[in-house]
Protein backbone atom coordinates (compact mmCIF):
# COMPACT_ATOMS: atom_id res chain seq x y z
CA UNK A 1 0.00 0.00 0.00
CA UNK A 2 1.13 3.65 -0.38
CA UNK A 3 -0.37 7.23 0.61
CA UNK A 4 -1.72 9.40 -2.51
CA UNK A 5 0.14 12.69 -1.47
CA UNK A 6 -1.43 16.10 -2.77
CA UNK A 7 0.66 19.44 -2.42
CA UNK A 8 -0.90 22.60 -3.69
CA UNK A 9 -0.26 26.18 -2.93
CA UNK A 10 -2.35 28.88 -2.97
CA UNK A 11 -1.18 29.67 -6.91
CA UNK A 12 -1.15 26.15 -8.59
CA UNK A 13 -0.61 22.32 -7.82
CA UNK A 14 2.98 21.56 -6.92
CA UNK A 15 3.23 18.10 -6.50
CA UNK A 16 1.31 15.12 -6.49
CA UNK A 17 2.07 11.31 -6.15
CA UNK A 18 2.70 8.49 -4.56
CA UNK A 19 4.24 7.62 -1.19
CA UNK A 20 5.68 5.70 1.16
CA UNK A 21 6.22 8.24 3.90
CA UNK A 22 5.03 12.04 5.15
CA UNK A 23 7.26 13.52 7.34
CA UNK A 24 5.67 17.17 8.21
CA UNK A 25 6.49 20.30 10.84
CA UNK A 26 3.74 21.18 12.68
CA UNK A 27 3.00 23.86 15.13
CA UNK A 28 2.70 20.97 18.01
CA UNK A 29 6.23 19.16 16.58
CA UNK A 30 7.18 16.85 13.30
CA UNK A 31 4.83 14.31 12.67
CA UNK A 32 5.39 11.08 10.69
CA UNK A 33 2.32 9.74 7.95
CA UNK A 34 2.65 6.14 7.10
CA UNK A 35 -0.32 3.85 4.99
CA UNK A 36 -3.08 3.25 7.83
CA UNK A 37 -2.38 6.41 9.79
CA UNK A 38 -5.44 7.45 11.69
CA UNK A 39 -7.24 11.05 10.35
CA UNK A 40 -5.63 14.18 11.72
CA UNK A 41 -5.62 18.02 10.55
CA UNK A 42 -2.90 20.15 11.73
CA UNK A 43 -1.22 23.40 11.16
CA UNK A 44 1.72 23.45 9.53
CA UNK A 45 4.93 25.60 10.51
CA UNK A 46 7.04 27.33 8.37
CA UNK A 47 9.68 24.24 7.15
CA UNK A 48 10.06 21.37 5.15
CA UNK A 49 7.33 18.48 4.25
CA UNK A 50 9.46 15.37 3.30
CA UNK A 51 7.86 12.62 1.14
CA UNK A 52 9.31 9.57 0.95
CA UNK A 53 8.53 8.10 -2.31
CA UNK A 54 9.78 4.71 -4.65
CA UNK A 55 12.67 5.67 -6.42
CA UNK A 56 12.85 8.59 -4.70
CA UNK A 57 10.99 12.03 -3.66
CA UNK A 58 10.49 15.70 -3.03
CA UNK A 59 10.94 17.81 -0.01
CA UNK A 60 8.70 20.94 -0.21
CA UNK A 61 9.46 24.48 1.53
CA UNK A 62 6.22 25.91 2.80
CA UNK A 63 5.30 28.55 4.76
CA UNK A 64 2.38 27.78 6.77
CA UNK A 65 -0.82 25.76 5.83
CA UNK A 66 -2.15 22.70 7.18
CA UNK A 67 -2.23 18.97 6.71
CA UNK A 68 -5.13 16.40 6.39
CA UNK A 69 -4.87 12.73 6.12
CA UNK A 70 -7.60 10.44 5.53
CA UNK A 71 -8.14 6.84 3.96
CA UNK A 72 -4.42 7.18 2.85
CA UNK A 73 -4.24 10.27 1.57
CA UNK A 74 -2.48 12.65 2.41
CA UNK A 75 -3.37 16.68 1.36
CA UNK A 76 -0.87 19.43 2.00
CA UNK A 77 -2.06 22.93 1.77
CA UNK A 78 0.06 26.38 1.44
CA UNK A 79 -0.03 29.76 1.04
CA UNK A 80 3.46 29.15 -0.76
CA UNK A 81 5.26 25.94 -1.71
CA UNK A 82 8.68 25.44 -3.34
CA UNK A 83 9.77 21.95 -4.02
CA UNK A 84 13.27 20.24 -5.14
CA UNK A 85 13.57 16.61 -5.70
CA UNK A 86 15.88 14.33 -3.97
CA UNK A 87 17.33 10.88 -4.83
Amino acid sequence: MSLQVQVVSAEREVWTGEATMVIARTLEGEVGILTGHEPMLAVLAEGEVRVDGVGGGVTAHVDGGFLSVEHDTVLVVAERARVGERA
